[in-house]
């Protein structure tokens, strides 16, 4: 069983790179019970990609001290009433680590990306190309969680040759507590996730309404995120008061699992 402490209200916005800083977070803080800033660049190599990014008109942060930006963004969401989380990209484990010890101080989560499908992020070690070396992915994930962080992996669906499920266990079985579903076009794979690990699932991709929101938490999710319209207060409280009205009613994302498992005792 996850052993990570529900937020409340179950809905986390996802990070935008380039956009996601403590301000935006704060913004959104009625609505939401977990924000991923982000995403960041640590290393030498994702930070020449994230300049690379920029010159093609992407926005990015690019601040002169990654780890230094990180600690000050937490710093200042000091109470306000939200988890906050920082998506990270890196192709090498030390900056990692500096990360997920200013997370483990600030009691926030360390998101490893394994999610940013642009080309140069992906020539770089990083993002969607640790989805395809998931040996590498998982080391990230135990470097991080060996520094006491709590470890989410922000990863997706739809990569050609990438099992989710198989993944999702090798991510628990390395440390990580949190796995961060960008579904796609498969929403069902949620469920295939969440029968395959205990980790605390966050389904990501296309949320909107109550109709978006019962069919991830339907599937199983732990909790909801929203990514684009996480600037727009209308789309969030329609999020918010949809994951509300589903938790109120005693469903969770951990019944679908011990249901099956009753079953499965009793066959």
């Amino acid at each position: 069983m996850t052993t990570v402490d529900p937020f409340e209200p179950r809905v986390a916005l996802a990070s935008l790179s380039g956009a996601s800083d403590a301000a935006w977070a704060r913004r959104a803080a009625d609505h939401a019970g977990c924000a991923f800033l982000g995403g960041i660049a640590l290393d030498r190599d994702t930070r020449a990609a994230a300049r690379a990014l920029v010159a093609r008109d992407r926005e990015e942060f690019l601040p002169h001290d990654p780890v230094a930006f990180v600690d000050r963004e937490l710093a200042a969401l000091d109470g306000v009433p939200l988890r906050a989380g920082v998506n990270v990209r890196s192709a090498t484990l030390d900056p990692v680590r500096a990360v997920a010890r200013v997370c483990r101080d600030r009691d926030a989560i360390l998101e490893v990306n394994a999610h940013c499908r642009q080309d140069e992020m992906c020539a770089a070690g990083a993002g969607e190309a640790l989805l395809r070396d998931p040996d590498r992915l998982c080391e990230q994930v135990a470097a991080a969680s060996g520094e006491g962080a709590t470890v989410s992996a922000k990863v997706r669906a739809e990569v050609p040759g990438v099992d989710l499920p198989d993944l999702a266990r090798r991510i628990e079985a390395a440390g990580g507590e949190v796995i961060h579903v960008d579904a796609m076009d498969s929403e069902a794979v949620v469920a295939d996730v969440v029968d395959a690990c205990d980790l605390f699932v966050i389904a990501n991709n296309g949320v909107r309404d109550r109709a978006t929101v019962e069919e991830y938490l339907n599937h199983g999710a732990d909790a909801v995120s929203v990514g684009r319209p996480s600037d727009d207060p209308a789309v969030l409280a329609r999020v918010r008061r949809a994951a509300d009205a589903w938790f109120a009613g005693g469903r969770t994302g951990q019944n679908r699992r011990n249901v099956e498992r009753e079953e499965g005792a009793d066959a």
